[in-house]
């Protein structure tokens, strides 16, 4: 627009300005002395130059005076001296002044054109006066600003058009964009449900296609991750070995239920250092198990539980060789160290055992052979010494190999259906027999009998219970003060028979509780061999009744005597149902 209008403003002034001839015609016509007809010739020249030129046009000689306008009605200004300033400056510099004006009284802007008449005589110009031309601008500008009008219309509605062309057009790409963009937004969330429409096989087709396989791609992968995460956490789970994990910098971030159950872990351990998890921060160091993962024993054994726990530890490591955290494994091993501490311990009490009767029997042999079979006070003691050690030590071994038997589950078991309240009372008889036949008993002793009037009829080995009876029962008499009283008990619940023997004697102390079942294991060491015990009748008892499907169990009060427990399961029989049918 700027340019528009200094192109109209040129062509105005161009159009106002006098033709160069007409400007020589001017300059002649000042230089003649014949003031009054040079003054018609300009009138004539300014007439006939052009009659449509708005411009106001006056000429002026070098003394300031108007000699001629080509204004008709303003004619009276012909002869009277100029008081326009850029006239005198252009008379006395010789310079010609182009300038546009504003007249603030009439609110109209002018062009002001001065061009000076120079007259050529000889070798030197002489100015004889100016052409003063005065226009009016304000067609010019209606001109223009009707031009910028139509500019601003065009430009305006151009503008419009371009904005719902625009509009337009970045609805067609938006429109899938924002689609495509609200399905990742649902895909980030986890919903891989929707699909973007394909509105056709342009790019954003291509795209929009793209991002609907992609969300199939990540469903199915998605769902194939959450497989294998459930199937990783339920192998976890189900584990019985403890499993934890950690990052590269040792904290745990995977934890399964056995490792927590093993580790006691009231609070939340994802986070923290697995060498303070685990409690071997004085002894390892997180480098220590990155450079050698080695296996640990972890002993976890307090007043309440015995637990012994074995920890492999094996490295994360990626193809790159970059090593990304650890896995540490724990297995309980609680029982196996203590099958091995059994293992040694009954190897060492067999050898113990077996010692004792071998040492006194090779130290009798030694003295018969030096001479003492020849003492025939002495040699019958050697010889029954001698025999008495052998038949223990037979005893011992024949124990020993029914409790193998046992253990194993090679030991036939000869069930029948048998009346326990004789069983018990046959072999209690027994024990009243002994005495009776014995005019002068060790030990005097009485048996109580509390038995249920009811007859119950119980599956078992008879040979191996009798055994069981007389082991308890022996033990009873052993440890029994002279003329103490053994209660025995016989009665049902609802499932089960109990028998019960009790005794008056030192008891059992609460230590030694846990262990009388054990092999070899003995309250009172010395008096148990000094009455022949092999230190096995209570474990082989144990063996028998838990083979039978029933339960051993003893209660004792130091000092104030022990009670031995039998439970074995009973089922009530109708009497039409104790006869087999002929």
């Amino acid at each position: 627009m700027r340019q528009l209008e200094r192109q109209n403003l040129q062509t105005f002034k161009d159009q106002v300005q006098l033709q160069s001839y007409v400007q020589k015609s001017l300059t002649s016509e000042l230089a003649k002395s014949n003031i009054t007809l040079a003054n018609r010739r300009i009138k004539t020249i300014l007439n006939d130059s052009d009659n449509t030129n708005p411009a106001q046009i006056q000429v002026i000689d070098k003394k300031g005076t108007i000699r001629g306008t080509n204004q008709v009605n303003n004619q009276a200004v012909v002869g009277q001296k100029t008081t326009d300033n850029g006239v005198k400056n252009a008379l006395y510099n010789g310079k010609s002044i182009e300038k546009n004006t504003y007249d603030a009284a009439s609110n109209n802007r002018y062009y002001v054109s001065i061009t000076t008449l120079i007259r050529s005589t000889g070798n030197s110009n002489q100015v004889v006066g100016v052409v003063y031309t005065k226009a009016n601008l304000d067609q010019v500008y209606r001109q223009t600003n009707g031009v910028t009008g139509i500019y601003l219309f065009a430009s305006t509605v151009a503008i419009v058009l371009g904005l719902i062309i625009s509009i337009v057009i970045s609805r067609a790409f938006t429109r899938p964009i924002e689609e495509m963009k609200q399905q990742t937004m649902r895909i980030a969330r986890g919903d891989y449900s929707g699909q973007v429409h394909v509105y056709g096989n342009d790019e954003l087709g291509q795209l929009a296609s793209a991002v609907n396989n992609l969300s199939v791609r990540v469903e199915e992968s998605h769902e194939s991750t959450e497989s294998e995460r459930r199937r990783l956490d339920s192998v976890l789970a189900n584990m019985t070995d403890g499993v934890l994990a950690t990052d590269r910098r040792g904290n745990v971030i995977i934890i399964n239920d056995t490792a927590a159950s093993f580790l006691d872990t009231k609070d939340d351990v994802m986070g923290k250092s697995i060498l303070t998890v685990l409690g071997i921060q004085d002894d390892y160091t997180l480098r220590d198990l990155l450079e050698q993962p080695d296996e640990i024993i972890l002993d976890f054994s307090n007043d309440e539980q015995d637990l012994i726990l074995h920890a492999h530890f094996s490295l994360i490591q990626r193809e790159s060789g970059f090593i990304s955290g650890l896995v540490c494994v724990l297995r309980d091993i609680t029982e196996q160290q203590r099958i091995d501490q059994d293992r040694k311990q009954f190897v060492s009490n067999v050898s113990h055992e077996l010692r004792t009767p071998l040492t006194s029997v090779r130290s009798y042999i030694e003295a018969l052979s030096d001479g003492a079979w020849q003492d025939p006070k002495l040699a019958p003691k050697f010889l029954k010494v001698t025999q008495d050690e052998t038949d223990r030590m037979i005893r011992m071994i024949n124990d020993l190999l029914t409790l193998s038997r046992m253990e194993s589950g090679t030991q036939k078991m000869e069930s029948e259906l048998v009346n326990i309240n004789e069983l018990f009372n046959y072999i209690l008889n027994r024990f009243d027999m002994i005495i009776k036949k014995d005019d002068h008993p060790e030990k005097t002793y009485s048996i109580k009998r509390y038995f249920t009037k009811r007859d119950l009829w119980v599956e078992l080995d008879t040979d191996r219970f009798t055994q069981v009876l007389d082991n308890i029962m022996n033990n009873a008499i052993k440890y029994s003060p002279d003329g103490g009283v053994i209660t025995c008990r016989l009665y049902e619940t609802r499932n089960k028979v109990i028998l019960s023997i009790s005794d008056q004697g030192l008891g059992i102390p609460r230590k030694d509780l846990p262990h009388i079942f054990d092999r070899f294991y003995r309250v009172d060491k010395a008096r148990s061999r000094k009455q022949g015990g092999t230190g096995l009748g209570l474990a082989i008892s144990k063996e028998v009744v838990e083979a039978l499907g029933g339960q051993l169990w003893a209660e004792s009060i130091e000092g104030r005597g022990s009670t031995f427990y039998i439970a074995l399961p009973y089922e009530p029989l109708a009497e039409e149902d104790l006869w087999d049918e002929v």
